[in-house]
């Protein structure tokens, strides 16, 4: 796929995002629909979305995720501190790893 294509793939995407973004508190299943287009676009050409949208849809049941209104998160500190993100809509749980910085230590 040439530059050109990808970019316009990747527009589209935004596109249908944002959209997904600022209906899904009035429509979820028209919002719901914009995520699964929107996947399926990028599956076809091959592209990865970018981390801030996987990170606000459900991979479970492709709701968008909206902080306290249809999902809840917590963070935990057992073994490494992750923070686990819970549908609302499924009840299905996704966890990140939350990467902390390392001081240089002074000898």
């Amino acid at each position: 796929m040439n530059l050109v294509a990808r970019q316009v793939t990747r527009q589209r995407i935004d596109v249908l995002f944002q959209q997904a973004l600022n209906i899904s508190k009035y429509n979820p299943e028209l919002a719901q629909h914009y995520v699964v287009t929107a996947r399926k676009i990028a599956m076809a050409a091959r592209i990865r979305l970018p981390t801030n949208y996987k990170r606000r849809i459900c991979k479970n049941c492709h709701l968008v995720l909206l902080y306290g209104r249809n999902c809840r998160v917590r963070i935990k500190s057992r073994r490494e501190k992750h923070v686990v993100v819970t549908c609302l809509g499924c009840g299905a749980k996704t966890r990140y790893i939350v990467k902390t910085k390392r001081r240089k230590q002074i000898e």
